[in-house]
């Protein structure tokens, strides 16, 4: 076999592959959104859930994931951005930056429910803090901060020095080189990373369980006050999100649609996450080309 034959193959290989996994994330998808969409309804989202009776709605889950989501974000973005510059523009390369490498790798090993356990036992039980949004938030940073550091770094490093040697030569400290010019390159690629943690964040569930609760009390979302205990702003109230519900239906639903309510939720939480990057994606481009003035491919 001569080699142009042998590099056919090999493509066809790698393509074969790569059609596998689509058509597999195809099946998936649409799998879930076949059997879901059906019970997706205005009354199934604005509804409160039932424990016993059918007919209930995922109107309080829905909203403490999303909830839950935009307070892990706030929290674990400015720490993994300047995690991520100091480690790509400032960090010597010497064994405490390998130190701190190495604790990034081990804590995005981490299996998730670990994680849980010890928001449990270090949040919920030692701070006294109890199952509440606030205390899931931080076990997912704790989660997503890897993920968000290390994708950081490699975006702020794919940018061309050629880029930071035209700010520095034009007199430009290295900090606004970095403001001005390296981190709007590396734009496209901190938000994808944004992206990836915020759909993981999204679904998890396991994390969750041991630290924002498996209740989901009624609240009031007409109270504004954060400090209410009938607050829906309240970051201190049990949430139970849509993955625990999905969970918890599955595994300990008495409802007599509880396959029905499980079904429309997945495909909720499938629909929820495809907006959520799409969404992105477009205020990516936006905010790309306000800065650069130019258009992202």
């Amino acid at each position: 076999m001569n080699a142009k034959t042998s590099n056919k193959v090999a493509a066809a290989v790698i393509y074969s592959f790569v059609g596998i996994v689509v058509l597999l994330l195809f099946f998936l998808i649409g799998y879930i959104l076949v059997n879901g969409i059906p019970y997706i309804s205005w009354h199934f989202l604005t509804s409160p859930s039932q424990s016993f009776l059918a007919g209930g709605g995922i109107r309080d889950q829905l909203f403490n994931s999303i909830y839950l989501l935009i307070l892990t974000l706030i929290i674990s973005i400015p720490i993994a951005l300047g995690s991520g510059i100091y480690l790509a523009e400032y960090a010597p390369d010497n064994v405490i930056t390998k130190l701190i490498k190495t604790a990034i790798e081990v804590l995005s090993s981490l299996p998730s429910v670990v994680v849980g356990l010890f928001g449990y036992l270090l949040f919920v039980i030692k701070f006294g803090f109890g199952f509440s949004i606030l205390t899931g938030a931080i076990a997912l940073t704790f989660f997503n901060l890897p993920l968000l550091t290390r994708n950081i770094e490699e975006s702020i490093n794919d940018v061309p020095d050629l880029q930071r040697e035209a700010g520095l030569s034009l007199g430009i400290s290295r900090w606004r080189t970095m403001v001005k010019i390296v981190l709007p390159s590396a734009l496209p690629g901190i938000l994808t990373g944004i992206i990836l943690s915020a759909g993981r964040a999204f679904g998890e569930a396991a994390a969750l369980i041991y630290t924002s609760g498996q209740s989901a009390p009624i609240v009031n979302y007409s109270n504004f006050n954060i400090f209410s205990q009938s607050s829906f702003l309240n970051p201190m109230r049990p949430a139970e999100t849509l993955a625990v519900h999905i969970w918890k239906l599955n595994t300990e639903g008495v409802t007599p649609d509880a396959h029905s309510i499980s079904n429309g939720s997945s495909a909720v939480l499938i629909i929820v996450i495809l907006l959520f990057n799409l969404g992105a994606r477009v205020i990516g481009n936006a905010i790309y080309r306000k800065i650069t003035s130019g258009r992202r491919g």
